[in-house]
């Protein structure tokens, strides 16, 4: 693999594993309206925005018509803050295996280092985890209009540190990312189920696995 100058990261399953949080807000909200949200549909919100996630939560339910904007702008608020409770009690511990040091790492060997997420908590996220000084740049759902597959995230992240899109790896946990990093011209690295991450450079259970 050729040296890279920029190396962006997804948060969510790939620094942390805030998803288990996420899905305990959604089965809430599901079970609010009356019906069962299983892991397998938590599944297909894996790298989407939370407008589509509640989408497709209101599909599962057979509903996907039955709420105004104005409604579901209202759930959508009431899962986060049913989530934003959950990361609230973040420890530093809970960071994934590898991760900390890892980043650590790039940054001494004076590799641009950079979050590239859809989650508007990001910032909190990183403040309960102790990380926030180890990243040059945070482009979160805050700063994006679009969610990925589109490459946006990425290409500001890039852009912000002037840094061309050939010469950054991502990583990435969800098959939204790994597109949206090809579709910025970036190289992407799977990170989990390699079944499930298709088109990565290369695929790692975690990072902890990954050879720098």
């Amino acid at each position: 693999m050729k040296p890279y100058k920029m190396a962006i990261f997804d948060l969510d399953g790939v620094i942390v594993d805030t998803a288990k949080y996420h899905y305990l807000a959604w089965r809430e909200l599901a079970e609010r309206l009356g019906f069962e949200f299983t892991q397998e549909h938590n599944e297909r919100l894996k790298g989407v925005s939370r407008w589509r996630s509640l989408e497709i939560l209101l599909e599962v339910g057979g509903m996907p018509d039955k709420f105004t904007d104005a409604e579901k702008e209202d759930m959508a608020n009431e899962k986060n803050k049913r989530y934003v409770g959950y990361i609230s009690q973040l420890r530093e511990d809970e960071i994934l295996p590898g991760a900390r040091e890892l980043i650590a790492r790039m940054k001494e060997n004076g590799i641009k280092t950079a979050i590239g997420s859809a989650s508007k908590n990001t910032p909190l996220i990183l403040e309960r985890l102790g990380i926030a000084d180890l990243f040059d740049v945070v482009i979160d759902g805050n700063s994006t209009q679009k969610a990925k597959p589109d490459p946006e995230v990425f290409v500001l992240g890039a852009k912000a540190m002037d840094v061309p899109p050939g010469d950054c790896i991502v990583f990435e946990d969800a098959q939204a990312g790994i597109d949206a990093a090809l579709a910025a011209g970036m190289t992407p690295i799977g990170v989990g189920d390699p079944h499930n991450l298709v088109g990565a450079e290369i695929h790692v259970p975690a990072l902890k696995d990954f050879i720098f």
